[in-house]
């Protein structure tokens, strides 16, 4: 057994993975010997950036790590950006690649995809980047990784493999398992002080972040014990539910929300960075905890960022809102349902001229697509279906207006949670400026025959910058920029196309939409802001 059979192997045999991302190139070409007829489906996507984007789609949709084949130099700078946003938002995904022989290694000879150290600059994109120099170590290091995946603050891992690697020889391991993992469990002491200020608390306040999504019952039984107020991040939608009377949704950067913050005299944070793309999407520091707050997260580091913490457990989210359950076997009654439904009140969002215009196109997809995954780039719609949508589950709302914040995530991750979930519908939203940053992968949907529906929201140009330009006293400059007809470059691929300028026409779009292919509804922003008035 080679080095490069025994990798797809431990793979699909150990760790379960079913599909792989990546474009071949000379030097990874051994990793493909074999894995037709292997079980394991690879997809090809048009740019390694898309390639991680997809397995990123796919991890947030599952919960299991995206695993992606690159090749060395150009293949991992052009993927660095995907990790980048895997490692911002907690993915696991694994970045197997190639690196040049071990004897040229920071030789610097000029040698094909040469860069002068590949681990290195990689390195602070991943939790940990490794260089295989002994093909007996293969099976540690894989087991290194999904350590981190399942017991640690999960992000993207890399493994490279020099090129005279792969068909070297490999011994498998004795009937090889890996070791079972647990992760951490609250201090007991810990938890029960937090348990005694969440009883004594008049006006408690909680915020559940990512790190709670696999916790759905918990920590709706928690919140509804506690009685209080809850924000949900973007990354943890629909963790309580659809419409849950104490969900306050992920709206911490306004002002109603921020009020109930600034009042809290105990406030519960579990698995969130408190970071600023979910409490302080306005920029200006106004997200204010006076009250004791008491955190709960699996990195110690999290534990003391961004806001002064009174109480610090370093643990599983999970584990720790069950065990918080035991300390509250009745639920305590501090008008929580009625300060939240006064909070959204307030926030009146559905009245709000920013997000007015959305509330339809929202009301659309759900009656026409109840239980679709949501997957958006950084664009207007998404930017209102943080604070808009309600979801009935976890894992169906991710977007890249968090964290990195890159642009073209939208459409290729949408694509990579269509592989994992091929039972939900899925919807890209994305926006006529960071498409093209990935349109090419409307190619690799149609190849793989996946029904994704591309929302496109056309409003010429990149429309949050001109306004930020604005509002700044800045001349607009590289914001107006010229956009393709979309619908002649989609139906070129092969992909289905429409344009739609009222909720009317895209109901017709969607109950027309192919079981068998991706369709690209292009909403003109100005004519449905007219028609919507």
């Amino acid at each position: 057994m080679t080095c490069a059979q025994l990798l797809l192997q431990l793979l699909r045999d150990t760790y379960g993975v079913d599909t792989v991302f990546g474009i071949p190139g000379v030097h990874t070409v051994e990793l493909y010997r074999g894995l037709e007829g292997s079980g394991v489906r690879h997809v090809t996507p048009r740019h390694e950036q898309g390639a991680g984007f997809m397995a990123d789609g796919y991890a947030r949709a599952t919960g299991k790590p995206g695993v992606c084949f690159i090749i060395t130099g150009p293949g991992m700078t052009n993927i660095a950006t995907a990790m980048g946003q895997a490692l911002a938002d907690s993915v696991p995904m694994l970045v197997i690649s190639s690196v040049n022989r071990r004897d040229t290694l920071g030789r610097g000879q000029g040698r094909l995809h040469e860069l002068p150290s590949q681990q290195q600059t990689l390195s602070g994109l991943t939790r940990f980047s490794h260089t295989l120099l002994d093909t007996q170590a293969l099976p540690e290091v894989l087991v290194r990784a999904y350590t981190i995946f399942r017991s640690s603050r999960p992000g993207p891992v890399h493994i490279e493999i020099p090129i005279d690697l792969f068909n070297a020889p490999a011994t498998p391991p004795a009937k090889w398992q890996p070791p079972e993992l647990y992760r951490a469990a609250p201090d007991p002491r810990g938890l029960a002080t937090a348990a005694r200020w969440l009883h004594e608390a008049q006006r408690p306040l909680v915020l559940l972040g990512g790190g709670c999504v696999d916790s759905p019952e918990a920590a709706c039984t928690l919140v509804e014990r506690l009685d209080a107020p809850t924000v949900t991040t973007i990354n943890a939608k629909g963790l309580l539910g659809e419409h849950h009377p104490l969900d306050l949704g992920a709206n911490a950067s306004l002002p109603a929300v921020r009020k109930l913050a600034s009042e809290a005299d105990v406030i519960l944070a579990v698995g969130t960075e408190l970071g600023e793309t979910d409490y302080d999407v306005v920029f200006d520091d106004g997200f204010l905890l006076t009250g004791k707050l008491i955190r709960i997260d699996l990195d110690p580091e999290q534990l003391v960022r961004n806001q002064r913490v009174s109480l610090g457990l370093v643990a599983d989210s999970g584990m720790s809102l069950a065990l918080l359950l035991e300390h509250f076997p009745q639920p305590l009654q501090r008008g929580g349902r009625a300060r939240t439904a006064q909070a959204l009140a307030a926030l009146g969002l559905g009245d709000d001229p920013a997000f007015a215009p959305f509330v339809p196109l929202f009301a659309t997809l759900k009656e026409a697509m109840p239980d679709a995954v949501l997957v958006g780039d950084s664009t207007a719609p998404v930017y209102a279906a943080n604070h808009l949508v309600s979801q009935p589950a976890p894992r169906r709302f991710f977007n890249a207006s968090t964290g990195y914040g890159t642009l073209g995530y939208g459409l290729p991750a949408a694509l990579g949670a269509q592989l994992a979930r091929p039972d939900l519908p899925v919807v890209a939203l994305v926006g006529d400026g960071g498409v093209m940053f990935t349109l090419s992968e409307i190619a690799t949907a149609v190849e793989e025959q996946l029904p994704v529906v591309i929302l496109l929201w056309h409003n010429a140009g990149y429309e949050e910058i001109r306004r930020y330009m604005d509002a700044h006293g800045v001349e607009r400059l590289g914001v107006d920029i010229r956009a393709p007809d979309f619908l002649t470059l989609a139906r070129g691929f092969g992909c289905l196309a429409t344009h739609v300028d009222s909720p009317a026409a895209l109901a017709e779009a969607l109950a027309s939409r192919p079981k068998d292919g991706p369709l690209l509804i292009e909403v003109d922003a100005t004519q449905w802001h007219r028609n919507v008035a």
